[in-house]
């Protein structure tokens, strides 16, 4: 009867964790994902709902790493319309973001004064990627989807937390494609 009850519950335990991961796998937008930020407390991405949001995969160490001056930019010219923009420090490539999540946030604010809010590091791709980057990768449609393939990928957010763009690395934060889009999704109430 021990062996049966232990079963039970082994079973119960394995269903109950399937449907924990499947709950996280099958998110409806942005909104149902909660990171820690860069001082390691919780930050739903719920707290940005009715904003269009940037999120962008940085690191300190790489040739778009001043990419950071034209984020920075961005966000303060359309900060008070609705717009925000949230990074992800990674390390994925070519360790171009070693340092800790202090060491990060000094850079970040010392070198580019950056005041836009950052999560806490996370991984953007391989069996490690947060479940946030599984869902920007391979839960969006076309041409959205696809692997991350470097540091300073950016997905731009409509005011209802559906990724409606997607621009990789060499697209900079102050470049047509990039102003015209925040500025066309941030007219759409």
């Amino acid at each position: 009867m021990k062996a049966v009850r232990n079963g039970s519950v082994r079973a119960s335990l394995i269903l109950g964790l399937v449907i924990l991961m499947a709950g996280s796998a099958l998110a409806a937008n942005i909104y149902d994902f909660t990171l820690p930020s860069i001082d390691g407390k919780p930050m739903p991405l719920a707290e940005f709902k009715g904003k269009v949001v940037l999120v962008v995969n940085v690191a300190s160490r790489c040739g778009f790493t001043p990419q950071y001056t034209g984020l920075e930019a961005l966000y303060e010219k359309y900060k008070g319309q609705g717009f925000v923009i949230v990074g992800f420090p990674a390390n994925n490539f070519g360790a171009q973001e070693p340092g800790t999540n202090e060491e990060i946030k000094t850079f970040c604010s010392r070198k580019y004064n950056v005041s836009f809010p950052m999560y806490s590091k996370v991984s953007v791709k391989g069996d490690d990627q947060t479940p946030l980057y599984q869902y920007l990768t391979k839960q969006t449609a076309a041409p959205i989807a696809g692997e991350i393939k470097w540091n300073f990928t950016k997905f731009l957010v409509d005011r209802n937390g559906k990724v409606v763009q997607r621009f990789e690395s060499a697209v900079t934060p102050d470049s047509k494609e990039v102003v015209s889009s925040v500025e066309k999704a941030l007219s759409q109430k």
